[in-house]
């Protein structure tokens, strides 16, 4: 069973409580739950490719934490990044690199 998401009522319970709720019960609570159709492994490889392909730097850094959290090893990462780089642009796959590095520091 994965950790319960409380991120949006940490950041915006107060000033957004829906946009909240939406995030931590429907998003995190009932759509990634949903191991039985994709592994939080696989949902995670997937929420990060969308990430880079519009450029949320801000976003991925989270999500890169979450997936390393459900497995995501540096080795997969680079070879995720290296195949969108051809895909979405040498210039995300660049900022992405550089923000997996926080995560995955090199030894």
């Amino acid at each position: 069973m994965a950790k319960k998401q409380t991120a949006g009522q940490e950041q915006l319970g107060s000033f957004a409580p829906q946009f909240a709720h939406f995030n931590d019960d429907v998003l995190f609570g009932e759509v990634w739950s949903k191991e039985d159709e994709l592994s939080a492994h696989d949902r995670s490889l997937i929420t990060i490719s969308a990430l880079i392909a519009m450029g949320n730097t801000e976003q991925l850094v989270a999500h890169l934490q979450i997936g390393k959290n459900n497995g995501i090893t540096k080795d997969e990462i680079v070879a995720e990044i290296t195949h969108l780089a051809f895909y979405v642009g040498w210039p995300k796959a660049w900022s992405a690199f550089n923000r997996a590095k926080e995560i995955w520091p090199e030894q």
